[in-house]
């Protein structure tokens, strides 16, 4: 990323993004995917809404949020002004909050618990309402991070979409910060693979192009985009 594009003051954020497509391009082509096939989510969370729409201006749809409550603040003003917005919650999600999140999502990220996982179905039984849904994997096997570990990701995945019919449309990671990200992305890909699960949200600013390398289908990049946090 060009300094230029990540001064002190407001960040070009329509460079930013054609800087990081110009790059998703290459990644793609590197090894013969098409750069359609992957889809970029903006992390805005902790970015206002006057900060996040030159990305909505240049184009940009698909957005991700850590929280409910800052999300809830922020983007049902942005939806009257662009209603084709794609929203995904990629921060944790406590079952106080999962009725907002319902509400507000088009995907959730980080069904990361069956407790979690139970109340999405209890709520879609009693509503009739249930976003798109990831599951979250601890890939890294880290405590401090949540997310189910690997060694118990076929069981919680069958689990969800067995016994449950939730609608699991792929798996969702962080790599340990101190690592090298290929080998987890590697076996994100492979669990992913033996459900059948077409979407691998995996890969950040500091590696979206090894994740996409290794098969990412949804990238999630904030820094990148909008300039360091408290900008």
């Amino acid at each position: 990323m060009s300094d230029q594009h990540l001064s002190s003051g407001n960040p070009d954020i329509a460079a930013n993004l054609a800087e990081i497509q110009q790059n998703i391009d290459k990644a793609c082509t590197a090894v013969g995917r098409a750069p359609s096939d992957v889809t970029l989510i903006c992390v805005s969370k902790n970015h206002d809404a006057d900060h996040v729409r030159p990305a909505l201006v240049d184009g940009r749809r698909v957005f991700g949020e850590n929280r409910v409550q800052e999300a809830a603040g922020k983007w049902p003003g942005l939806r009257d002004e662009f209603p084709d917005i794609e929203l995904h919650l990629i921060g944790p999600l406590q079952t106080n909050k999962l009725k907002d999140a319902v509400a507000l999502f088009d995907v959730i990220e980080t069904v990361d618990r069956p407790k979690l996982a139970n109340a999405l179905a209890k709520h879609r039984d009693t509503t009739g309402e249930c976003p798109d849904l990831y599951i979250q994997i601890n890939i890294g096997e880290e405590p401090q991070k949540a997310g189910i570990a690997p060694a118990d990701a076929d069981d919680f995945i069958i689990d969800c979409i067995e016994r449950l019919k939730l609608p699991i449309k792929g798996l969702m990671c962080i790599p340990p910060v101190d690592e090298e990200p290929a080998l987890h992305f590697a076996l994100l890909g492979k669990i992913a693979d033996r459900h059948g699960l077409a979407i691998r949200s995996m890969g950040m600013s500091g590696d979206y192009e090894a994740a996409i390398r290794l098969g990412a289908t949804h990238i999630r990049v904030g820094t990148a985009v909008f300039g360091s946090r408290g900008y």
